[in-house]
This record gives C-alpha cells, sequence and structure tokens, in this order.
C-alpha cells in the first residue's frame, strides 16, 4: 500500500537523522534510491488560484496579508521524496500587485514572500514517535502575466464595460522562483529549495453567460538542479500542469469558484540515479472572495489534495485580507 510504503520510507529517514553526519548523509542517499521511494506532489504544481488572468485597470496596486494552514501527509517542499505521515503547516503570505501597460496589453507583475511555521510527526527507531518543528522565510517568487487577446491595457471606465459585457480572455504568465529561502543541506526537510524554478503558462477565460466564466490554464514547471541535497547532486524534471475554473460573478467584488487541478511529471534523479516517482496528481476546492469598502477584499479557498492515487492525502484551508490602493 502506499501509505505503508510512505510511512516506512519516513520511518527509516527519521531514524536515519538520528544517526552520526556522515553516516547519516550516506545512509539517506541509500534509502532515497530504494525501489518505490515517494515524492508528494510539488508544491507549485498544486496552485489552485482561479482568475488569475482576469485583467484590472492601468495602475492597479494590490497589497495582501494572507495565512494558510495545510494539514496531512505534506511537508514544506512537497518534491522531497518522501511522504510524511502527517504534518501541520502554517504559512504567512506576503504579496503585491502592480498592473501596468506593455505594448498597450494589460500587464501584471506580482511579488510574493511566505513565511512558514510548521511540524511533521513519524516513527523513530524501535517505533519511537519522533517530532520535526521547523520555521523561516520560504523562498521569493515573482510572476509576470501579460494579455494577448481580448484586454488591452483599459480605463477604470473600460474596465467596468468588460465587467457588463465580459468576453474571451487570453493571457501567458512566467513565475521565477529564487532559492532565498532557509536551507540546511544537513537536513532532509527545509523550509526552501535550493535551486531555482520557473513556471511558463497559458490561461484562456470564456465567459459561458454574463455571470459565468470557464478558467483554463495549462504549463510546466520546470527546475534548476539542487547541487547540495545531503551532499548529493537533485535533479527534477519538468511538471506539467492544467487548471480548472468554473467561476460565478455574483456582483462586482463578490464571486466564487470550483477548482480542479491535475499534473504529471517530476520524475528526479540523484547523481544520476533515476527514482520511480512520477507524479500524476490532482487536487480540489473552492474560493469564495469579497469586497467592501470599495478597496477592501476578503479570500477564503478550501482544497484538498491526493497523492498518486493513493489514499495519503492533505486539506488546506486559506485565509487573506487585500487592499486596493
Amino acid at each position: 500500500m502506499m501509505g505503508s510504503a510512505a510511512s516506512e520510507t519516513l520511518r527509516k529517514l527519521v531514524a536515519l537523522w538520528e544517526q552520526p553526519q556522515r553516516t547519516r548523509l550516506l545512509a539517506t542517499a541509500i534509502v532515497l534510491l530504494l525501489p518505490g521511494a515517494l515524492f508528494c506532489a510539488a508544491s507549485q504544481a498544486q496552485e489552485l488560484t482561479p482568475r488569475v488572468y482576469w485583467p484590472s485597470p492601468k495602475g492597479t496596486r494590490l497589497l495582501s496579508v494572507g495565512y494558510s494552514y495545510v494539514t496531512g501527509d505534506t511537508i514544506p517542499d512537497p518534491t522531497l521524496p518522501i511522504t510524511a505521515v502527517n504534518s501541520d503547516i502554517g504559512t504567512l503570505h506576503l504579496g503585491y500587485l502592480q498592473t501596468f501597460s506593455l505594448l498597450d496589453r494589460t500587464t501584471n507583475v506580482v511579488f510574493e514572500i511566505p513565511v512558514s511555521d510548521g511540524d511533521t510527526e513519524g516513527e523513530g527507531i524501535a517505533g519511537r514517535k519522533v517530532k520535526v518543528d521547523y520555521s523561516g522565510i520560504g523562498d521569493v517568487t515573482a510572476t509576470v502575466s501579460v494579455n494577448l487577446m481580448g484586454a488591452p491595457s483599459m480605463t477604470p471606465e473600460e474596465f467596468a464595460e468588460l465587467r457588463r459585457n465580459p468576453h474571451p480572455i487570453l493571457g501567458a504568465s512566467l513565475k521565477v522562483v529564487a532559492p532565498t529561502g532557509d536551507y540546511d543541506s544537513d537536513k532532509v526537510i527545509n523550509i526552501g529549495a535550493n535551486r531555482w524554478a520557473a513556471r511558463a503558462e497559458l490561461g484562456y477565460i470564456l465567459p459561458l453567460r454574463p455571470r459565468w466564466l470557464l478558467e483554463v490554464e495549462l504549463g510546466g514547471w520546470f527546475f534548476e538542479d539542487n547541487s547540495d541535497f545531503l551532499g548529493f547532486k537533485r535533479k527534477q524534471d519538468p511538471i506539467f500542469a492544467m487548471d480548472l475554473h468554473l467561476i460565478r460573478r455574483f456582483r462586482p467584488g463578490f464571486w466564487g469558484s470550483l477548482d480542479l487541478s491535475a499534473y504529471r511529471g517530476g520524475r528526479t534523479r540523484i547523481e544520476g540515479r533515476k527514482l520511480d516517482d512520477l507524479q500524476r496528481d490532482a487536487k480540489g476546492g473552492f474560493t469564495l472572495l469579497y469586497s467592501y469598502a470599495k478597496k477592501n477584499a476578503v479570500k477564503f479557498s478550501y482544497s484538498k489534495g491526493s497523492l498518486n492515487d493513493s489514499s495519503e492525502d492533505f486539506d488546506t484551508f486559506a485565509l487573506s485580507y487585500q487592499r486596493l490602493f
């Protein structure tokens, strides 16, 4: 069973952490190369954000402060080749968005900084329960998205007309994750990933009715090598993902969506040895956003993810406050 294999892998890893450093590093690498070693789905591929390609008027500035809580079979960098028996991870998210005109097309740039605190529980030697705590700043991200069709750079009046009479919109984005998060090469679990990563994506919004929108996103994550993973080099293949969002607009500034994501890929190599860890995972949930006093909004979302069609899963709750300037 996937769950028992994951628990056994984590048990071995936790036991190895208790060994002297040189023995621990060598033995950990051997465990990671065991046939059937598991990967949780990549945290980046698990993104499930609706209305990413819905435009804003030129000059829009948005500050966002949010908190997310993840519980279940996951860890801060879920691309690692272990599955946690149980984790609880809280993350504070700080974000800033700026809308401007690029060649007369609506363009957004977004910066995000996560700060995480969590713990993972497993079994050590002789079944003894072990709890690993971690906290720190995660990897900083920057995203640029550009409208390709349907949303030229707009004034507030032109944007209001688009809301009244929506039409198809096509956009493209590039997201870059910098290796700025806390990372200790002697530890298996870290907040940062110690590598650059980038996601290229296309997004299409199709109005079904004046108040109903369908958003489809197709993209791929590409990863730089981690040259210091417990003293070894770790490579990872791209992960390709598709997101679907069925969006209902109740009134201007108040909307909800049903969200679904599926992704595949991400097989890894450690020192050239290929692991049997192909990702084929899914995630579903919903999102609600309510604006008030013209320039303020709160957003809540919930999602559940599954791991490689197994009984391993995790739940994510997120709440954020947004302020328009």
